[in-house]
């Protein structure tokens, strides 16, 4: 039995006896097991699943869900009270009855009016004898790890019962080329490497296989069949793409979801989903750097009208977020910024000759930054004769704590604060926590930014060390 977590799509669910007229669809469903009670009817969307509809479980454990609409094709999702589930397949057939049972959803499946559901579930239950049978070989695959001709013929015996599993699929492919199942085959299907070819050397080409899978990973994928996206299958086949087979720089992925969204454009649903995805991923991504691709999506796809779905309030959100966020990308000039000192002297940002500045924004009474900023210190202490130089930028407008701060501290170099905050420091460098760290070369680039003090002492080593080979190249010519 699975388990899931289920979220809610309406803030209200609608009792199925509030629906009058004749329905468009109407799933009746009787499981054994459960009683007056109540049972979700939810599906997939992308990487998560919602709740739809509720029903009333009588004392024999029938329910029904009845609605006057039709239902998007997709994989449908039927939850018991303790949040076990069995999936069904919802596309043309909109009326039909299941019976089964809490002790085993799929092998005591009975379906009735629904050829789709009764081939899906002749699949599930064929998978379940496959997976009896290859869960003892792996078991005993782990104990004999160490015995290589026991394992060996172990693996023989797992491979060949996923090849069983692969000729299941491809004859039902084969014999029911337009049921939505196999659109979900299809979908999910890895291409098969044919043998590398052999350059001219006479070697094979050690990148054939990378570059023969990816270049052939999306062939199966209809974007134009919104279905696929309530589906289990759809989002992992794009995550897997552009996580584990595309390189993981900014320029690579913005190549890659420009072609992706382009490619989605044949239905508006798949190309709203698409363009989702990156957006979300790239603004909320860890990844130093991938601010670039947010950046990019909205000035193409959100400045141009195209993203539909967003409210004019949140379009201009978006639009100021990546307005922003273009100005503080990396190898950008940082905005510059004149601040005053301890002793009401300003100090203008570019006019620091160092050839790496910290641009350090904190506030003394921040917890964490009474924990960063020993540790910036001491890295300032060790390396300040290498043509470095901090430019720490208080946040906090009490002045007294932060000259006591300062000198309990012994913070030696560049200290400055905007009291009433005409520089607008917060907008300006996206200053929504404290610390934040922006490392700028010679010419006030940005080089790395919203590090630790480790991740910055890591990041200056590799600097210092390409200077040393850079400057004994110099030397040598």
């Amino acid at each position: 039995m699975r388990k899931i977590n289920f979220i809610l799509l309406f803030g209200l669910l609608i009792p199925v006896l509030l629906i009058a007229g004749k329905p468009k669809h109407s799933i009746k469903v009787k499981i054994a097991g459960i009683k007056d009670t109540v049972c979700y009817f939810g599906n997939y969307y992308g990487d998560k699943q919602y709740i739809l509809d509720t029903a009333k479980v009588d004392s024999r454990g029938n329910f029904e869900f009845v609605g006057e609409e039709a239902l998007p094709g997709g994989v449908y999702l039927i939850i018991t009270p303790a949040k076990k589930y069995f999936e069904i397949i919802v596309d043309k057939e909109q009326s039909f009855s299941l019976e089964t049972d809490t002790s085993d959803f799929i092998g005591k499946m009975k379906v009735k009016g629904s050829a789709d559901n009764q081939l899906f579930y002749d699949y599930l239950k064929f998978i379940n004898e496959k997976q009896k049978e290859v869960t003892p070989l792996r078991d005993a695959m782990q104990k004999s790890k160490d015995n290589k001709d026991s394992t060996k013929l172990l693996q023989n015996k797992i491979d060949v019962i996923d090849k069983e599993i692969i000729n299941y699929k491809l004859d039902y492919i084969k014999n029911h080329p337009l049921t939505f199942l196999s659109k979900i085959f299809k979908t999910s299907y890895d291409p098969e490497i044919p043998e590398a070819p052999l350059l001219d050397n006479g070697k094979k080409d050690s990148t054939f296989a990378y570059k023969y899978y990816k270049n052939h990973f999306l062939d199966n994928i209809d974007f134009s069949d919104e279905r696929l996206l309530r589906t289990p299958v759809f989002h992992n086949k794009i995550k897997q793409y552009v996580t584990t087979l595309v390189v993981q720089h900014p320029d690579s992925i913005i190549k890659e979801a420009d072609l992706l969204i382009s490619k989605a454009s044949a239905n508006k649903e798949v190309f709203k989903y698409i363009v989702w995805y990156f957006t979300n991923w790239s603004e909320t991504s860890n990844i130093m750097g991938f601010d670039a691709i947010f950046v990019h999506l909205v000035g193409k796809y959100y400045m141009t009208n195209q993203a539909y779905w967003v409210t004019p309030v949140n379009l201009e959100k978006i639009i100021s977020r990546a307005k922003i966020l273009k100005e503080l990308l990396l190898n950008t000039k940082i905005p510059n910024i004149t601040a005053p000192d301890t002793g009401g002297v300003f100090i203008t940002l570019y006019n620091i000759p160092a050839k790496y500045t910290v641009l350090y924004f904190w506030d003394p009474t921040c917890g964490h930054c009474q924990k960063e900023t020993p540790k910036l210190k001491a890295l300032y202490d060790s390396i300040k004769t290498k043509s470095f130089e901090v430019y720490a930028f208080d946040t906090d407008p009490n002045v007294d704590h932060w000259k006591k701060y300062i000198i309990d501290n012994k913070l030696n170099w560049i200290n400055v604060m905007d009291v009433q905050n005409t520089t607008g420091f917060h907008t300006t460098y996206d200053i929504y926590s404290t610390p934040v760290i922006y490392l700028l070369d010679e010419n006030k680039k940005i080089l790395a930014k919203r590090l630790s003090v480790e991740q910055l002492k890591e990041f200056l080593d590799m600097q210092f060390k390409k200077d040393e080979k850079a400057s004994e190249k110099e030397k040598k010519n």
